[in-house]
């Protein structure tokens, strides 16, 4: 069996602690030069692909700038840097809870996505932290929604990634969430959802369909006051927005949820107000690379617990 060639090493660095764009060059007789296949890949008009490659910003695997009438050589590789998006800066710090070697634990403030993904490239808590850190090559082990704080797991050594995200795939992490959401005094509690969720690519919220459950989640009241309470949550499987949905299924939506039970509009960039009260409170785990029991506690507050009468008038 004929093993694929290794990808080279990328010729640029990081820019605010973001990876280049690598693109691989496929298979196909519809390019005659680069230039024209990046045109239509990237769909972002002839001027945007000509001034990248006037200014020398597309490289080859030995760092050189790629000439814009190169001709199409299907299996090479280039890199290139995008412009990056104008992004509203998330004013909450990403707490680090834990640094070693091999991993970081950071507790993620709400509306901070972990990842580069869309809109939001540099401002996201893996952009932060390699700049902060200094570690270009952290890498997260999983992903927490934008709107959701608290714990995300990333790692350090990038031949370790695989054995920290299998954890992860093979449901060898214990999670717990905390939210708060309105309390129904005539719902047994606590209880396990069982449902099966679908997401479907370009729709927003996600849905229970018949079928076969792939989504588990317990459900715990901790306590309860003015008709609000703080539940403990704790997934046994890892569908989209699982949690989400079904505290919604049981008439219990988390407060500040802009999906469940109605898709809201987004409000205007930099709104900050009333965040989805869902906290990833801990991850516990024991550690695939050194054998180490982890126990690792978010220091985060759900704020409408904490402070409703302050959370509501944001």
């Amino acid at each position: 069996m004929r093993r694929r060639p290794r990808t080279p090493p990328s010729p640029l660095p990081q820019r605010d602690g973001v990876d280049p764009v690598r693109v691989r060059l496929p298979p196909g007789e519809g390019w005659a030069t680069v230039r024209d296949h990046l045109v239509a890949r990237l769909a972002a008009g002839d001027g945007v692909v000509d001034g990248m490659f006037d200014a020398g910003l597309v490289v080859g695997a030995d760092g050189r700038p790629v000439a814009p009438d190169a001709a199409y050589a299907p299996g090479a590789y280039v890199w290139f840097h995008r412009p990056l998006p104008d992004e509203e800066r998330v004013p909450y710090p990403v707490e680090v809870v834990h640094c070693d070697e091999h991993i970081v634990v950071a507790d993620k403030p709400h509306f901070l996505a972990t990842t580069p993904r869309g809109s939001h490239v540099a401002e996201t808590a893996l952009a932060r932290l390699r700049r902060d850190l200094g570690i270009p090559t952290l890498t997260a082990a999983h992903r927490l929604d934008r709107m959701t704080a608290g714990l995300v797991l990333f790692t350090v050594r990038p031949e370790e990634r695989g054995r920290y995200q299998c954890l992860f795939r093979d449901r060898r992490v214990a999670k717990e969430y905390e939210a708060v959401a309105p309390y129904d005094p005539g719902l047994p509690l606590p209880r396990t959802v069982r449902s099966r969720i679908v997401k479907e690519r370009g729709v927003m919220a996600a849905r229970e369909v018949a079928g076969e459950p792939n989504a588990v989640s317990r459900v715990e009241l901790l306590e309860h006051r003015d008709g609000r309470g703080l539940y403990r949550l704790l997934p046994r499987t890892g569908q989209t927005h699982q949690l989400r949905v079904h505290m919604n299924a049981l008439g219990l939506p988390v407060l500040g949820d802009p999906l469940y039970p109605v898709v809201t509009a987004p409000g205007p960039a930099g709104d900050f107000r009333r965040p989805l009260q869902l906290l990833a409170r801990a991850l516990e785990f024991t550690d695939p690379v050194t054998g180490r029991a982890h126990r690792f506690v978010s220091g985060r507050e759900l704020r409408a617990w904490s402070s409703y009468d302050a959370w509501a008038a944001r």
